[in-house]
């Protein structure tokens, strides 16, 4: 198990480093603890929805699926502390409840926390936040993921 908190966050971005798909949307690791992670994905214009009729309010949103990416990633994530070989064991997503509060145009930044871990299955929450137009950090998704633990 990797103890020191800088360390695991370090390891963790290493392997998202190597992911194509995390890697792509820019995903980085902010902190982990025990029972708490929290991950940002950067604001890109190539994550933002576009109008085909070319109607923009010259708003870019940044689209759903990549807020429910960060839920599901960092819900996950999150619960690999609680292994007792979180390098080796694994996680896999059960379940995966998604809801909007409203766009984001902005970095996504998730805070997970992790509400129970079981012997099979762990169960996260997490909320996404976003810069507002009025500059203040608000809540744009929240999501709740059950997860299916493999202890060795």
């Amino acid at each position: 198990m990797i103890d020191e908190t800088d360390d695991a966050a370090a390891f963790l971005q290493a392997h998202i480093d190597d992911h194509g798909y995390l890697s792509w949307l820019g995903t980085q690791v902010d902190s982990i603890e025990h029972d708490r992670l929290v991950m940002t994905i950067p604001f890109d214009e190539k994550l933002t929805n576009t109008r085909p009729n070319g109607d923009d309010d010259g708003t870019a949103n940044i689209h759903g699926g990549i807020a429910a990416t960060l839920i599901d990633t960092a819900g996950g994530i999150a619960l690999r502390p609680t292994l007792d070989d979180p390098v080796n064991e694994g996680v896999t997503t059960i379940n995966l409840t998604v809801n909007y509060l409203r766009p984001a145009a902005g970095d996504l930044t998730a805070t997970a926390e992790v509400i129970r871990s079981g012997s099979s299955v762990g169960v996260s929450t997490v909320t996404v936040e976003s810069e507002a137009p009025d500059g203040e950090m608000k809540p744009v998704a929240t999501g709740q993921g059950a997860y299916r633990l493999f202890r060795n």
